[in-house]
């Protein structure tokens, strides 16, 4: 059975900044057609549970009160690509708006709740390497390539 880095938010972990899960239902159809791997690069990267939110600012990922917390992203997507290298893994789903794992969309910066158009650190690493990200709105397109 073909393995699937994914978010572990999506399966159900409580890993969000805020403590939370970003479960989402088709997990279930995921499940019959593929392994999945959750992995969290936030959390692998060495940050905490809760955390302050963080958003990237040019080329770094700068937390609410300021701090820089680039260095944990970088491990952390280095983390990630470990696994996919590891295990063969080619196709990763992960986080849309998360400053990890956006696919398609994260927040601009500023902390005042705006989306722009970019890709998230891991996401951004995974796809320099050649692994195809998806984004949790995009579970269906890939059932369907199953």
């Amino acid at each position: 059975m073909k393995k699937i880095l994914i978010s572990a938010c999506l399966v159900g972990d409580k890993t969000r900044y805020d403590s939370k899960s970003s479960y989402t239902p088709l997990i279930e159809d995921l499940m019959e057609k593929y392994e999945l791997v959750p992995f969290c690069s936030e959390v692998e990267g060495g940050l905490s549970i809760p955390r302050l939110p963080s958003e990237i600012k040019g080329n770094k990922v700068i937390r609410n009160d300021g701090k820089d917390v680039t260095f944990n992203y970088q491990k952390g997507a280095e983390l990630a690509w470990n696994i996919c290298n590891y295990l063969g893994i080619r196709i990763a789903i992960l986080k849309e708006n998360s400053p990890a794992c956006g696919v398609h969309k994260i927040y601009d910066g500023s902390f005042k709740n705006r989306k722009i158009d970019g890709k998230g650190w891991t996401t951004r690493y995974l796809e320099n390497k050649g692994v195809k990200c998806y984004s949790e709105d995009e579970i269906e397109e890939l059932l369907k390539l199953g």
